[in-house]
């Protein structure tokens, strides 16, 4: 199936690690491209390195962006260089087969900001393998994403602390 987690509101990527983790599990092999977002200080990053050595063989994660996360107003050549190197990983593991879900966090960014091809990306969707479970999240979900996917969730905020000024 295709999924999508879109939305403005908190919690997106949080949704899909929670299948990751349901996927390994169950036995399945798993593949997260973390598109717009580079560095290492990510809570999912330091739990995933502590996975037992078993799961650690059917499990990567590979992060597709600069040190920061990419936003229009700060957007250059690197961010579109190292996204489109996360989107070649995810094109070779989709075509091979190589997995049994694959998470394209924040995918729904880079197509919004131009850095990944979104008739590329149906062109993938609707060739996929019949037994692989992909993840779409991010803000700004394309209509023609959404219309192909069979779940898709809209997180929208009500309350967030940020209101209050916590960052």
């Amino acid at each position: 199936y295709i999924q999508v987690y879109t939305g403005n509101g908190k919690g997106k990527t949080t949704a899909s690690l929670g299948l990751s983790l349901r996927a390994l599990g169950r036995g399945w092999s798993v593949l997260i491209i973390m598109f717009t977002k580079g560095g290492s200080n990510y809570g999912e990053l330091f739990s995933f390195a502590n996975l037992s050595e078993e799961i650690k063989k059917r499990f990567k994660i590979v992060n597709a962006g600069s040190t920061r996360i990419v936003y229009k107003n700060n957007m250059d050549e690197t961010d579109k260089i190292e996204v489109q190197k996360g989107w070649q990983i995810a094109k070779e593991a989709i075509g091979k087969n190589e997995y049994q879900l694959v998470i394209l966090d924040e995918i729904n960014i880079a197509i919004d900001l131009g850095l990944i091809d979104l008739s590329e990306v149906l062109e993938v969707l609707k060739n996929k393998p019949t037994d692989l479970e992909i993840v779409l999240t991010g803000r700004c979900a394309k209509k023609e994403i959404i219309d192909i996917a069979h779940l898709v969730s809209e997180i929208n905020p009500i309350k967030h602390y940020w209101d209050i000024g916590v960052s």
